[in-house]
């Protein structure tokens, strides 16, 4: 659906879209209105205040709600399905204790970031994190404390790595638009992601850990006995009843159901590189089939397939795996629906103008274009939520500037990374990726403000100084 043309100005849609996220707060944590209901009224509210015509404002929340769960319930949906059989099977505690035994105890959420890292490469923020969150969940089980010390180490990981590194799509976008090289982009921006998580998210992730305490919520995957599958035999109905007590899988399994995504996604960049470069013909049927199964779905659904044979079907009949995966995908229904009421209000603010009629006014601030590249970014990103779309949206305005710059490639690179940096900054509530930690980690609002908001814009404010310094050398 095309953004509509504005029907005010630029102050009064900041005011609109300023006003609509107060009350969208006020209702959720004042009033306690359930988070999809009030996602859903104030996008509906939002959209008649920014004038929208009225016949297009059905179009107007569908846009944002049915692009967002496209990408997000079979992401959520497959990722809970390995997560859930990683815990029932003890596959999580499998990994974590070798993560622990290699790291030690005291470094376990560090162990958990750098894990979230290499992973976080090739997968998209929510398809890694929820993947990882049995894993989360098994070592924060294990040594205690809030949740928040081991939970965003990961989750800052893969948002670093989805921000900033190429082959991810907002800065793929990015360097593109401003002619940035992409293998400078990558070479770059991977030290640039480590450092800036290192310091923006995992020493604060620390600091904050240590004084909002946030409970394990039990909804998700449920507890195991000691890395042991105490299990279910044939169901029927809630009833369940123990049959069996089977060791756990073999390390090797576990890695190997793990990095199946990493590699099939690779699958996906790597032809795509190589066809940009040439060396593929494009539209190649062989490569055309390693795109699709690369594709971050497609990779997923292959994964629950083999996680189902390798760690499922151990000792079970497929009856009672498809129990245990049928019992996976409840507690997630209120997690997709908000997460997609979350996109639906983010689409309205894009659609009424506001993100276009903020952008036209920036583009020509006067100052450098290195900070102009970030408070422009940011700025977006604050507008309308979506990290990409405020990538995309800045590089395309800077292009021309940028052009008649004549930057080095080094510069190019650093605007990349500041843009990406602002884009980062300020996860709120017209943020989807805001309400998917908001859920998983069982946290209201307010908490999630307060911590992950806090995190988010630490790690970008991290990757800006980065980018300035990158910016004064070249």
């Amino acid at each position: 659906m095309e953004a509509i043309d504005p029907a005010y100005g630029t102050g009064t849609l900041l005011l609109i879209a300023a006003g609509a996220v107060a009350l969208l707060l006020f209702l959720i944590i004042k009033v306690k209105l359930h988070a999809f209901i009030a996602l859903v009224l104030v996008s509906l509210l939002t959209a008649l205040a920014a004038g929208i015509p009225v016949a297009d404002v059905p179009s107007a929340l569908s846009f944002g709600f049915s692009n967002t769960l496209g990408s997000v319930a079979l992401l959520v949906g497959f990722g809970v399905m390995i997560g859930r059989l990683l815990e029932i099977t003890g596959g999580a505690q499998v990994l974590a204790d070798t993560l622990i035994g290699r790291f030690g105890e005291k470094r376990a959420p560090f162990a958990l970031g750098v894990a979230a890292l290499l992973f976080g490469f090739p997968i998209f923020f929510d398809a890694g994190l929820v993947v990882f969150l049995p894993i989360i969940m098994t070592v924060a089980r294990r040594f205690g404390g809030s949740l928040l010390l081991y939970a965003f180490p990961a989750a800052g990981a893969f948002a670093a790595m989805h921000a900033l590194v190429p082959p991810h799509p907002g800065p793929v976008a990015a360097a593109e638009l401003l002619g940035a090289n992409i293998g400078l982009t990558l070479l770059i921006g991977a030290p640039v992601a480590v450092a800036s998580w290192y310091v923006g998210a995992f020493l604060v992730s620390q600091f904050i850990g240590r004084r909002v305490h946030v409970d394990i919520p039990t909804s998700l995957f449920g507890e195991i006995n000691g890395g042991r599958d105490t299990d279910t035999g044939e169901t029927s109905g809630a009833a369940t009843t123990t049959t069996a007590t089977r060791t756990a899988p073999a390390f090797i399994t576990v890695l190997g159901v793990l990095l199946l995504p990493f590699v099939l996604i690779s699958f996906n960049t790597v032809v795509d590189t190589l066809m940009t470069a040439g060396v593929i013909e494009e539209g190649a049927t062989w490569a055309e089939y390693l795109k699709l199964i690369g594709t971050t779905s497609i990779a997923l659904l292959i994964t629950v397939i083999v996680a189902t044979l390798a760690l499922g079907l151990r000792g079970r009949s497929m009856a009672t795996v498809t129990d245990i995966l049928d019992q996976a995908l409840g507690p997630i229904c209120a997690i997709i629906l908000i997460t997609g009421a979350g996109g639906m209000f983010g689409g309205v603010l894009r659609l009424s103008g506001i993100g276009d009629a903020l952008s036209g006014s920036l583009s020509n601030l006067g100052i450098s274009l290195i900070l102009q590249a970030f408070v422009i970014s940011t700025l977006l990103r604050v507008a309308q939520g979506s990290a990409t779309v405020a990538l995309t949206t800045t590089a395309g305005l800077l292009s021309a500037a940028v052009a008649a710059a004549q930057l080095s490639n080094l510069q190019l690179t650093a605007l990349v990374m500041a843009i990406a940096a602002g884009a980062t900054v300020l996860s709120h509530v017209n943020d989807s990726g805001f309400w998917l930690v908001s859920r998983f980690f069982g946290m209201d609002v307010k908490t999630t403000l307060k911590t992950w908001t806090v995190m988010e814009t630490t790690l970008g404010l991290s990757a800006f100084a980065i980018s300035l310094g990158l910016w004064a050398i070249a």
